[in-house]
């Protein structure tokens, strides 16, 4: 049965229409070619007719334009629309023209940057071309990297080692820096936040560079649809940019559907487990010849996803080679590689992911996408539906809704999805921590002068604060370097722990499985942990923690576990406020905000062994593991204290309160619930008032605290409004949460907290004030 033909049958299934809130035909869209460039070298158009290229697509010709004319170019078009080509095919132009040319490609992970090698040196061996593309990034062996600064024509490399491995020894790479025409800069959309921050610096200092060596590159962006991507490139840059936004390429017809599980415990207004209503429609595509990505919110869904799958499929028979692969962050490189091939080559039909396969890794055609929960934005979800698609002929995309608020407030209503454009990408380079970072970095590669620009802001404050603190010696009329440090060694871009725990298979010898991020560890690799790695499970016998080293043993049990957090919240500083306030004669306050610095004490206490398909505990275990401190940025609302309250009642409605706030919050941000931590304060040491914190769980912060302070008043409607329209009686997981509705009366108590910011704009109005 083909993709068209199973979804009439879905069309014709009551069972199944009665959960499928939305149905979405998009209707096929032709192609708009645009003629060949006159200026196109002749071999070039050959090569592109062998390859069954007939015409350029619009954008693409737009782009080469651009290009050509020697202008920034950002080109936004959908997945699977050939962006690559935008800027491969004026690299490639210039090379033919110029042998000397050379191109600096920054992608922001590793499995790009290996994917786009091997197309790219396709080409370059179809047209006879001498010029090599060779990677540069971490997994390079040591005796290739000398031969690769001497001869490297066409680098592909990520912002990371771009910052620490390339700019810092620049002479090394003087060739390159000469002759570099084009910079590539793919992907432009992952670049937001501290981490976007960070690469605008390194743009700064890369284009630092180039001057002193007298280059002056061609920036070439590519993004996902985002709302700002224009203005992005240009604040990554700090340049003009020309913007291609109009695809030309065809559009094959696409089928969203918005599924709801149905809802198997009326009075708790518990639904249908998320795993199991996503497994059942990736095997309905499955077992129907359908080829399909499906996409989970976490790496213990994606496994027990994939076990569920291969467990319907009945690929768990001994000897046999299941078609079905996971595909997430903490698998080996190889590992990763070998997966992306059986897809692109079609030896396997299915794949469970992270959002690591979110970005444009060539995986082949798929024809369905099914996503276990929302991803936490408009854009991330069609990048994901994208995936499939990518190809003549339908293809159709399921958004299936877990429990959560958030989920639930898009499934009911989808119109407010389909209506939404995709979020706007910020950066701030000029933030004073990153910038005075980067200023370092930079004095390190090259000698400063007074009144040097660096970015929009003036930085001869910056260099005599260095030079007081003797990190620069200022002689001659500039500043050079004199401390003993390596300065790129000491930023990371990404603000976050950047050590990982390495898993160690001990079952046949030793081998290493996978890894883990060191924050996560306490959490999944535990002592006793079951580990589930691509469909296996194995037991972790011992935790190194000082050493970073986890040793497991496969085992076969029919549970998983999962571990419990313990979070103490500390404020350190408060950036911006105000207090709730009352104006006089009114019945009630409205609920203040700040944010500010917080540090996040957290500590793994207890896990729970949880079975295979049904879910249900089937015991417990303690984790003896040393407590972890951090320090990040939290956005917070206090409440007044309500008379008459039992401590019970207030205790149950802030718990969801903070519940319905921290699931709500992703509809304002660029991440998904995963991303905050909420902690429920009845009385906080620091307000004095009951309070509510959503805090940043990547150290350092991301700048998710200050938006939600920017979107105070929006955010507490939103989670109103939620909890106002669940069904349920007394709260459940797609309101208040499952914890919370065991105190007496805490759905309604939540609900009038969460109204107190709709009430205080009404009285503030009749006292003839404005809302804050």
């Amino acid at each position: 049965m083909n993709l068209s033909q199973l979804l009439e049958t879905i069309a014709a299934s009551p069972d199944l229409t009665r959960r499928i809130t939305r149905w979405e035909r998009i209707p096929a869209r032709p192609a708009r070619p645009s003629p060949w460039p006159e200026d196109m070298d002749p071999s070039l158009q050959a090569i592109l007719r062998e390859r069954g290229i007939s015409a350029l697509y619009s954008h693409q010709g737009e782009a080469w334009r651009w290009a050509r004319m020697g202008r920034n170019v950002v080109v936004v078009t959908p997945t699977a629309s050939g962006k690559t080509l935008c800027y491969n095919l004026p690299i490639l132009q210039s090379l033919i023209e110029d042998p000397e040319t050379r191109a600096l490609y920054l992608f922001p992970t590793k499995a790009l940057a290996q994917d786009q090698r091997a197309d790219m040196q396709s080409w370059l061996d179809a047209l006879g071309l001498p010029a090599k593309v060779h990677v540069y990034d971490g997994d390079t062996p040591p005796e290739e990297r000398a031969a690769i600064r001497q001869a490297g024509q066409l680098v592909v490399t990520n912002p990371d080692m771009l910052h620490s491995g390339i700019l810092p020894h620049h002479a090394r790479w003087a060739r390159l820096f000469r002759h570099l025409r084009f910079v590539v800069i793919d992907e432009l959309h992952t670049y937001t936040g501290v981490f976007g921050s960070h690469v605008a610096n390194v743009i700064r200092r890369l284009k630092r560079i180039c001057a002193f060596y007298g280059a002056s590159p061609i920036f070439i962006c590519a993004s996902a649809t985002i709302a700002n991507p224009h203005e992005l490139a240009e604040a990554l840059v700090e340049a003009p940019f020309e913007a291609v936004t109009e695809s030309g390429a065809p559009q094959p017809e696409r089928h969203v559907i918005f599924c709801n599980p149905p809802i198997v415990n009326e009075r708790l207004g518990i639904r249908r487990n998320l795993l199991h209503e996503a497994r059942d429609w990736a095997v309905r595509f499955l077992k129907n010849g359908v080829s399909t990505i499906v996409f989970a919110r976490s790496r213990m869904n994606v496994e027990l996803l994939l076990r569920y799958v291969r467990d319907a499929l009945g690929q768990t028979a001994p000897g046999r080679a299941p078609d079905v692969h996971g595909y997430r962050g903490g698998y080996l490189p190889d590992q990763r590689r070998r997966i992306e091939a059986d897809l692109r080559e079609g030896r396997a039909s299915g794949v469970i992911a992270t959002n690591a396969l979110e970005l444009g890794v060539d995986i082949g055609s798929l024809e369905a996408a099914v996503l276990a929960g929302y991803p936490g934005s408009v854009s991330s979800t069609w990048q994901q539906w994208g995936r499939a698609g990518r190809r003549q002929g339908p293809s159709c995309a399921v958004l299936i809704a877990s429990s959560g608020p958030l989920d639930q407030f898009i499934v009911t209503h989808p119109e407010f999805f389909l209506s939404q454009p995709p979020e706007a990408a910020r950066v701030n380079p000029d933030n004073l921590h990153i910038l005075v970072s980067h200023v370092k970095c930079a004095a390190f590669e090259l000698p400063f002068r007074p009144g040097e620009p660096f970015g929009a802001t003036p930085v001869d404050e910056i260099l005599e604060f260095l030079a007081e603190e003797g990190v620069l010696r200022r002689t001659g009329g500039r500043y050079y370097w004199m401390a003993e440090s390596f300065p790129a060694s000491e930023v990371s871009l990404r603000s976050a722990d950047q050590e990982n725990v390495v898993i160690i298979d001990q079952t046949r010898g030793r081998r290493v499985i996978g890894e883990v991020d060191r924050a996560s560890a306490p959490l999944v690799v535990h002592e006793q942990a079951i580990y589930l790695h691509e469909g296996k499970q194995y037991q972790v016998e011992y935790l190194d923690y000082k050493e970073r080293k986890a040793y497991v043993r496969e085992v076969d049990v029919d549970y998983y576990t999962d571990a419990d957090l313990a979070v103490d919240l500390r404020v350190l500083r408060v950036m911006a406020g105000d207090e709730p306030t009352a104006p006089q004669g009114a019945a009630a306050a409205a609920p203040g905000r700040a944010w500010g610095e917080v540090a996040i004490t957290q500590r793994a206490t207890l896990f729970k062994k949880v079975r295979l398909h049904t879910h249900e505990n089937v015991g417990w275990g303690k984790i003896a593991l040393p407590e972890d401190t951090h320090h990040t940025t939290a956005y917070w609302v206090t409440f007044p204290h309500q008379a008459g309250w039992t401590p019970e009642r207030l205790e149950g409605a802030l718990s969801g309160a903070a519940y319905a706030l921290r699931h709500l919050a992703p509809l304002y941000l660029l991440c998904s619930v995963s991303d905050l931590g909420a902690v429920p304060q009845v009385r906080s040491p620091f307000t004095g008032v009951p309070t509510v914190f959503l805090y940043d769980r990547v150290p350092g912060g991301v700048g998710l605290a200050e938006k939600l302070y920017a979107s105070h008043r929006e955010l507490l409607a939103d989670a109103a409004r939620r909890v106002a329209e669940c069904p349920c009686a007394d709260g459940c997981p797609s309101c208040i949460g499952a914890d919370a509705r065991e105190c007496p009366g805490a759905k309604a108590g939540a609900l009038e907290l969460l109204r107190l910011g709709e009430r205080s704009r009404a009285v503030l109005a009749r006292h003839g004030r404005h809302a804050r």
